[in-house]
Parts: structure tokens; C-alpha cells; sequence
């Protein structure tokens, strides 16, 4: 005779909840049961701004104080000293952590490596509100944090800095998403001033952006370049435009890139391989104000965390597009021929 079998739906809800109870501690939660966190661009922005002058204040702190303890960290291709003060590291800390307390999960790229151990609970506290950007943007975006990385460089010109050349200082914070610069801050610790943007959004009230002009009409081409290879530079540029080019050297990405916003320079350009913690926020307040940064390829520069942190194929920055194609025609193929000598020299 056939059996019957009855099953108590007590225990089969015991036995499904134990058996996924089993593979959750196996395999852990599936992904798509996890909710990622996510940021408010507008309070990063905050916070970007309020970690670079942190920064900024430690750097002219060390300076003041002449406990600088300079070091040489290294040599750049051409054999200019990087060189590496408590000023740099300094400002690492302040600007480093400060995100790891507000932003536990968050990607943060530095020029600079701290092996010390840090308790966050001894960070100060981070604004996450500026009243200028409350005033500035009236809207926000929320983006997951897997989408983010940040670029810092807690010191920029730190040959100039040990040299006494502070106007060339900055502190830099540059927030990317998919690659892409969003947001960039660039303060000047020892003259008190922060520029900052927000592409699409915003901008801080002391930027303003210069006429774009006609490559073809400008009398006397200015282009500003690093203190440390303007001969190659000045090279190139002679070469394409002629006699009616006024080479400017100057120390510091953040402030050749300001320079070029600010009219001072009709482009900011470079030969040799530059770091993107260099370039990055400097990049993301030109897109903001219509402005361009390439490399002298006219390809745009990939901030991805997994790529190399070297761009090795120059730069070209400029106040407009139309003004960074004419630059891009007159120097790119003359500063190609010398990166592709000095690849030839390296390999």
C-alpha cells in the first residue's frame, strides 16, 4: 500500500533558514543584496576644500618654523632632485587621514607614503558644509565611492619650497569618477587663496576665467613652463611660433595651470613625463571653465586609480578649445620629436 508521507512545514522552514544561514557563512552575502555606499559630491567638495588648507597650514608651519629636514627623494629623467621636506609629509597626514576619518572606504592617491600608525579618533573633525559652496551650488549628486578616486598632492614645488619661492606652493586635492577629474582644489598656504571647481556645478567666486583669444592674433605667444627643462621648451616653442614667444619658468602644475586660467600665459605646456597627482586638479578647473589639458598627443589624460600614475606623453593647457588646437598644431609634432628622442635614450 502506498505510504504517505507528510512533510511539518515547521521544520522545512527550519531547514531552508539553516541551509541559507550555512551558505551566507560560506560564500558570504551575493552583491547584488549589498548596498554600496555612496557620497554627496557637494559634501566632498567640502571636504576637499577643508582638507586642502589643512594641509596648506601645515606646510607654512613647518616652514616658519625652519623644520623643513630636507631630503632628496630621488632624480627626475632630466636629474633635477625630487626633493622631500617634513612640509611634504606633513601636509600628507593632514590631508590623508582627514579623508580615511570622513571617508573610511574611499580610494586616495598620494604623492607622498606615511608608514606611521595613525589613530583616526585623534583627526580633528572634518566641515562637510562651506557656507561659499552653499551659497555657490544649489544642487548635488550622489555617487557610489567604487566610482570615486582621490588625487592629492600635499605639496607641490617643493624644490621652490625649500628655496624660499613660496608663491609657487600649492596644496592640491582632485576628486575623480570614472577617470574623469570632477573636482579640483588648488590652495596657496602662503598667500591665503583657494581656488576650487566643481565641473558642471561651480566654481569659487575668486576664479575667473580669461578671454579666449585667436592663436592666430596674439602678437607675443606666453608659455609658461617648469623652472627645470625651460630650454627644451623654449626649443620647441621657437621652433613652431617663431621669435614672438615669451617663455615663462615657473615652479609648481597648480600654479603654471592657474596662471594660464588667469590670462597671465596663453598656455601652459610639457615635455617630459609628469606625475598626475601633479596635473589633476588643475585638469578639472579648466574643464569647469571651459578650458583643455592633454597630453601633446591631444588625447585626454585617464585618472584611473589602476593605471600608471605617470603620464609620460607632455601637456598642453589652455583657456579654450580653440586656442589649445592651434597650440596643439604649432607644438605637438615639435614636442613629440623630442619625447620620442628621450624614449629612445631611456630604452
Amino acid at each position: 500500500a502506498p505510504v504517505n508521507v507528510r512533510l511539518n512545514p515547521v521544520g522545512m522552514l527550519i531547514f531552508v533558514v539553516v541551509f541559507l544561514l550555512a551558505l551566507l557563512y560560506l560564500f558570504g552575502v551575493p552583491d547584488f543584496f549589498r548596498r554600496e555606499q555612496r557620497v554627496s559630491m557637494k559634501e566632498l567638495l567640502a571636504v576637499s576644500i577643508e582638507l586642502a588648507q589643512r594641509g596648506g597650514l601645515k606646510a607654512k608651519e613647518v616652514h616658519q618654523q625652519h623644520k623643513m629636514d630636507e631630503a632628496v627623494k630621488g632624480l627626475t629623467k632630466e636629474g633635477a632632485k625630487e626633493m622631500l621636506t617634513n612640509g611634504d609629509l606633513e601636509s600628507h597626514r593632514a590631508i590623508f587621514y582627514g579623508f580615511s576619518k570622513v571617508y573610511p572606504g574611499i580610494k586616495v592617491v598620494s604623492e607622498e607614503h606615511d608608514n606611521k600608525p595613525v589613530d583616526l579618533n585623534q583627526i580633528m573633525s572634518v566641515k562637510t558644509k562651506l557656507d561659499e559652496i552653499e551659497e555657490t551650488i544649489k544642487s548635488d549628486q550622489s555617487m557610489p565611492v567604487s566610482r570615486i578616486v582621490i588625487w592629492i598632492d600635499p605639496l607641490d614645488a617643493t624644490q621652490e619650497y625649500t628655496e624660499g619661492l613660496t608663491q609657487f606652493v600649492t596644496t592640491m586635492v582632485c576628486v575623480v569618477v570614472d577617470g574623469e577629474p570632477k573636482i579640483g582644489v588648488i590652495n596657496r598656504p602662503f598667500i591665503d587663496e583657494t581656488v576650487w571647481a566643481w565641473d558642471g556645478y561651480g566654481h569659487s567666486k575668486n576664479l575667473k576665467q580669461a578671454e579666449a583669444v585667436d592663436g592666430s592674433s596674439i602678437e607675443k605667444h606666453k608659455i609658461i613652463v617648469s623652472r627645470s627643462h625651460s630650454g627644451s621648451v623654449a626649443e620647441v616653442a621657437k621652433s613652431a611660433l617663431g621669435d614672438n614667444v615669451e617663455i615663462v619658468p615657473a615652479g609648481g602644475a597648480g600654479y603654471k595651470t592657474l596662471e594660464v586660467i588667469k590670462g597671465t600665459a596663453h598656455a601652459y605646456t610639457h615635455v617630459t613625463m609628469i606625475k598626475k597627482w601633479d596635473i589633476c586638479a588643475g585638469n578639472a578647473i579648466l574643464n569647469a571653465v571651459g578650458g583643455k589639458m592633454t597630453t601633446l598627443d591631444g588625447d585626454y589624460i585617464d585618472y584611473s586609480p589602476v593605471l600608471d600614475a605617470r603620464n609620460e606623453r607632455g601637456l598642453l593647457a589652455t583657456v579654450s578649445s580653440k586656442l589649445h588646437y592651434f597650440y596643439l598644431e604649432k607644438l605637438g609634432l615639435k614636442a613629440k620629436d623630442i619625447m620620442d628622442k628621450q624614449t629612445k635614450v631611456k630604452s
